[in-house]
């Protein structure tokens, strides 16, 4: 598995448009304007429906922009090296930023600017059942065999952008377990692997 991915810092990510020096521009040289708006996900986790309803209110509910703009010019992903020219060579335009990258990677100059942070958690099983169908129909990364191939994969971190519980901060990432392990509370213990 790991051959099939560019390995940043220990993180997983697809080997197209992704490069080690983008993701460290992106994380100690973006500057970020006051007036950013960065939609963070881990990666299938509702962006583009975010995405839509951002623009849609940016353009005061006037479809056309979105209808001729695509999504990733609209709101880039700044890890991308796509993105993350579209990002830096900006003069004016939407504030619409977008990233999956997880917070011990995330562009250092948003913690001392005024940009607002939109964070969509879903579901870690509908980011499953997501990511296998996605991730199965692409030729982004490698193709997992089986469902049960993708979910181990996932449980062992190998999730684009390194592993879901590991996206939050240690204090997000208690809080979620917490919470996690009293809904979960009722099905066979040897499921989950706590420890």
């Amino acid at each position: 598995m790991a051959q099939d991915y560019l390995w940043y810092q220990g993180i997983p990510f697809p080997p197209t448009d992704f490069y080690p020096e983008v993701i460290k521009a992106a994380h100690e040289e973006l500057v970020l304007k006051d007036e950013d708006i960065i939609t963070v996900t881990y990666p299938k986790s509702g962006t583009h429906w975010v995405i839509e309803v951002l623009s849609l209110i940016h353009s005061k509910g006037d479809p056309n922009w979105i209808r001729s703009v695509p999504t990733y010019v609209r709101s880039p992903w700044i890890e991308t090296a796509s993105g993350n020219r579209c990002t830096v060579e900006r003069k004016e335009g939407p504030p619409l930023i977008s990233s999956h990258l997880p917070i011990q990677l995330f562009p250092k100059s948003f913690f001392t600017s005024k940009a607002k942070m939109i964070y969509v958690i879903r579901n870690p099983k509908d980011v499953l059942i997501s990511g296998y169908y996605f991730w199965g129909s692409t030729n982004l990364a490698k193709k997992p065999e089986s469902l049960e191939q993708y979910f181990e994969w996932f449980l062992q971190g190998y999730g684009i952008t390194g592993d879901w519980k590991n996206h939050f901060t240690p204090a997000q990432t208690q809080a979620f377990e917490a919470t996690f392990r009293e809904k979960m509370a009722g099905l066979p213990p040897e499921l989950f692997s706590w420890d």
